[in-house]
């Protein structure tokens, strides 16, 4: 076998690990893909403060590829934490961040800024990096398109760089943070086993490609998510004011801090049951039974379904689609958050006579990802009101979910988290589209910020409770069997019907 087993590094230098109290106000660092967000913490679990910033990603021009924002994020983070140092003594810091990312680091700094998951990537590049990909059942990631399998971010770096150096050390997204406030490297399982091609889950090791090109060799040392990196360094406390003894949880992926703050909840806990975490990407991951074990072979790669790791390492089946550019692509970017300007009964009271006029988006706004990946989004007698499109849009994401959720075999529970669990018509329509299912949402706020806290002390009360989603009044059964017979043909045919609305048929 060419994998490396998991060795997980020990760095623990004191701070409060897994199942502690937590003593001690906590910051945690959120780096998402659109957005950045920092929130400081009670250790009664109590949000104190919460910061948030777009990100500004750039351009492949003048630069060799797309890069993220990774200067301007930190410069604002600096700030951020200098003011939640001024409000009083700061114990921890707990990175979060998006998946499809990694850094290289090289003698105590950036050895070239982390590129985009949105890169272009060629015909010829990306067909000499599919030669040597591990097949879908033994890593669970699909093959995407751009750079949205890690792997192909770092060919792509060694055909711009050449071959790395040996002394090069990767490090996943939310590490990278980790290593910047406390000068540690490390790798964690969570965002290697997020459709990276790196990971193999059922080994709990990496894969034949990441040891075959070096990278495994290469990759930071594997470090549980909950363990304590040491101390920020003293130049870190310096810029931000934070005491000096301030320690650097390891973090993890985003959408598996979701699922963390999830199990949380008694509703959810180790049920069989599924987390649907809403944002640019709705990322559907299902806990199964413990005496379950994951057949990666029966998931459909081509229709985006992977195997994500959660933070004990365990394989979780998952589904996944752009929920967030779906609605900016399908009903315009000036939308969100969907229920700005509009009260929830407006946007539910006219839904009956949208379904009965047909009104309806078939996917797939964005090409490439999602259950229907190969289709081309259009309207059919799309709606012109504001309020009429933003009910359609959230009806449409409903059926998108449910799609991907039937993918992935959920059942009995789920929890919607996000900014989308604020969307009355996106959360009901889904309890009316799965009635055997029990629908709930919680806040759309802070419920990544919790499950990361929840390294910390696996006991924390959640922060608010959940609330179970009355399905709507409306007769959706025929209408959803009439989308769905519309996706297939648009996914067999690859482009809209001929006379539909013009779209954006591309990640943006």
């Amino acid at each position: 076998m060419l994998s490396l087993p998991i060795i997980y590094n020990q760095k623990q230098s004191g701070a409060a690990t897994e199942g502690s109290v937590i003593k001690g106000r906590s910051i945690v660092v959120d780096i998402g893909k659109t957005h950045s967000k920092v929130s400081l913490w009670s250790d009664a679990g109590e949000m104190i403060s919460r910061k948030q910033r777009a990100n500004d990603p750039q351009p492949a021009s003048p630069r060799r590829f797309p890069t993220l924002d990774v200067h301007g994020i930190d410069a604002w983070l600096i700030e951020s934490m200098r003011d939640f140092a001024a409000d009083g003594r700061v114990a921890r810091i707990v990175p979060v961040g998006h998946g499809a990312a990694a850094a290289l680091i090289r003698g105590g700094s950036l050895y070239v800024e982390p590129m985009d998951y949105e890169v272009e990537v060629s015909a010829a590049e990306r067909a000499e990096y599919e030669a040597h990909r591990d097949p879908f059942a033994m890593t669970g990631s699909p093959a995407l398109p751009r750079g949205l399998n890690l792997g192909i971010q770092l060919h792509l770096l060694e055909k711009v760089l050449g071959p790395l150096p040996d002394d090069v050390l990767i490090v996943t997204w939310p590490q990278y943070w980790a290593w910047r406030f406390s000068g540690v490297a490390s790798s964690e399982v969570t965002s290697f086993g997020c459709h990276s091609d790196l990971w193999s889950p059922a080994e709990h090791s990496f894969s034949r490609l990441a040891v075959a090109r070096g990278w495994a060799s290469l990759a930071a040392p594997v470090t549980r998510a909950s363990e304590s990196l040491g101390p920020i360094t003293p130049e870190f406390a310096d810029v931000t004011g934070l005491d000096g003894d301030c320690q650097v949880l390891c973090g993890l992926h985003d959408s598996n801090a979701a699922l963390l703050a999830a199990r949380g909840y008694a509703e959810i806990a180790d049920n069989d049951a599924t987390v649907l975490s809403t944002g640019t990407w709705f990322v559907a991951m299902r806990t199964v039974a413990a005496d379950v074990e994951v057949d990666i072979e029966k998931l459909e790669e081509s229709r985006d379904c992977l195997v994500n790791v959660d933070a004990d390492a365990r394989p979780t089946p998952s589904a996944r689609f752009m929920g967030g550019r779906e609605a900016e692509l399908a009903g315009g970017a000036e939308l969100f958050p969907l229920t700005d300007n509009c009260k929830p009964h407006e946007l539910i009271a006219g839904l009956q006579s949208l379904v009965e006029r047909g009104v309806r988006a078939v996917p797939s706004f964005v090409r490439g990802v999602g259950p229907y990946p190969d289709a081309t989004g259009f309207w059919r007698n799309k709606p012109g009101g504001p309020v009429s499109l933003r009910a359609a849009t959230g009806l449409y994401l409903a059926l998108l979910a449910d799609a991907a959720l039937d993918l992935i075999g959920s059942r009995e529970r789920l929890l919607v988290e996000g900014r989308f669990a604020e969307d009355v018509v996106f959360v009901r329509a889904l309890a009316t589209l799965r009635p055997d299912q029990r629908i709930f949402a919680t806040n759309a706020q802070n419920d990544v910020a919790y499950g990361a806290l929840r390294l910390v002390d696996r006991d924390l009360a959640p922060p608010s409770d959940l609330l179970e989603v009355e399905p709507l009044n409306v007769l959706l059964h025929d209408y959803a069997a009439d989308w769905r017979a519309a996706s297939r043909r648009a996914q067999a045919a690859g482009n809209a019907a001929a006379g539909n609305d013009p779209v954006q048929p591309a990640i943006h």
